[in-house]
C-alpha cells in the first residue's frame, strides 16, 4: 500500500485492529494490505472515507498532484506540481464566507461535519448556476467515491484557521470520528447579493438536516456526478441535463 495511505493511518492513530473493524477485514488481511500484499478495495476505502470524513482521494491520492493558489499567494507556486487550480481573490471571499454563515447557521448540529460541508456547497454552487447560468462561490468539485469534493476547501481553511476566523475541532457521530468547523467572526455578508444569500438560506433549509451518507447518497444521482470520472473536476454544465430527482429549475415545455 502507499505511504500516503500508512501516513493517513498514523495521522489518526488508527490501530490495525480498529483499522480492520472499520473497513470489515481480518486483522491479517489489514497486514497483508499495509505491506503491499494485498491492494485495498473501492468499498474499503470508501467505508473508511466515511468514518473519517474525509475523500477517498485522500486515501488513493490522485492522477495528478493539484495545488491550490489563492490568488494573492500566487508567489508560492509549486513548479513540481504537474496541475495548478488558481482561485481569484473575489471567489476566496465568497467561499469564506459563504463557509462562515454555513458554519454560524448548522455548524454546531450533530450531523454537519466536514463531509456535510462538502456536499451544501456543491448543491449551493452547482444549483445557483442550473437556476441563474451565474456563478455563486464557483469552487472546484472533483468526483469521488462518496460525492462531490471542493478542491479548494483544505487551502481555504487553512487560511482560515491562520487568520483566527474558524476552528477546526474533531468530535464523535455516532462511533466514527468527525471533522467539524466552528466559526470565529461573523461572516461579512456584503460579498453575496440578496438573490445569492437567500439561495444558500434556501439549500440551508433543504440540506441542512441530512447526515453525510444521504447526501451523499443524494448526490449520486446527479447527472454532473454521474456524468464525471472518479478524480475528474465536475462540470457545471452537466447540470442542464439533470433528471427531475436533483433538477431544481422549472424548464419551459416546447
Amino acid at each position: 500500500m502507499s505511504n500516503k495511505f500508512k501516513d493517513l493511518i498514523n495521522k489518526h492513530q488508527i490501530s490495525q485492529s480498529k483499522l480492520a473493524g472499520i473497513i470489515g477485514v481480518s486483522r491479517p488481511t489489514i497486514i497483508k494490505i499495509l505491506s503491499g500484499e494485498r491492494e485495498l478495495r473501492v468499498s474499503e476505502a470508501d467505508k473508511l472515507a466515511m468514518n473519517l470524513g474525509i475523500s477517498t482521494t485522500e486515501i488513493f491520492g490522485e492522477t495528478a498532484e493539484v495545488e491550490v493558489i489563492l490568488e494573492k499567494n500566487l508567489s508560492k507556486k509549486n513548479p513540481k506540481l504537474k496541475q495548478r487550480i488558481s482561485v481569484p481573490a473575489r471567489n476566496v471571499e465568497k467561499f469564506k464566507n459563504a463557509l462562515l454563515y454555513i458554519t454560524q447557521k448548522i455548524g454546531a448540529l450533530p450531523n454537519v461535519g466536514q463531509t456535510v460541508l462538502y456536499k451544501i456547497l456543491y448543491f449551493c454552487d452547482f444549483d445557483y448556476y442550473e437556476k441563474y447560468e451565474e456563478q455563486l462561490i464557483g469552487a472546484t468539485y472533483i468526483k469521488n467515491h462518496f460525492g462531490p469534493t471542493p478542491r479548494e476547501f483544505s487551502a481555504v481553511v487553512k487560511e482560515m484557521i491562520k487568520e483566527g476566523k474558524i476552528e477546526e475541532i474533531t468530535t464523535k457521530f455516532f462511533d466514527k470520528d468527525q471533522k467539524k468547523y466552528i466559526p470565529v467572526i461573523s461572516p461579512d455578508l456584503s460579498v453575496f447579493s440578496g438573490r445569492e444569500l437567500q439561495h444558500i438560506d434556501e439549500e440551508i433549509a433543504r440540506l441542512g438536516h441530512k447526515t453525510a451518507k444521504e447526501l451523499s447518497d443524494f448526490s449520486h444521482q446527479d447527472v454532473p456526478w454521474i456524468s464525471t470520472e472518479i478524480g475528474k473536476n465536475i462540470s457545471y454544465e452537466a447540470v442542464f441535463y439533470r433528471t427531475k430527482e436533483t433538477s431544481v429549475r422549472t424548464y419551459e415545455k416546447n
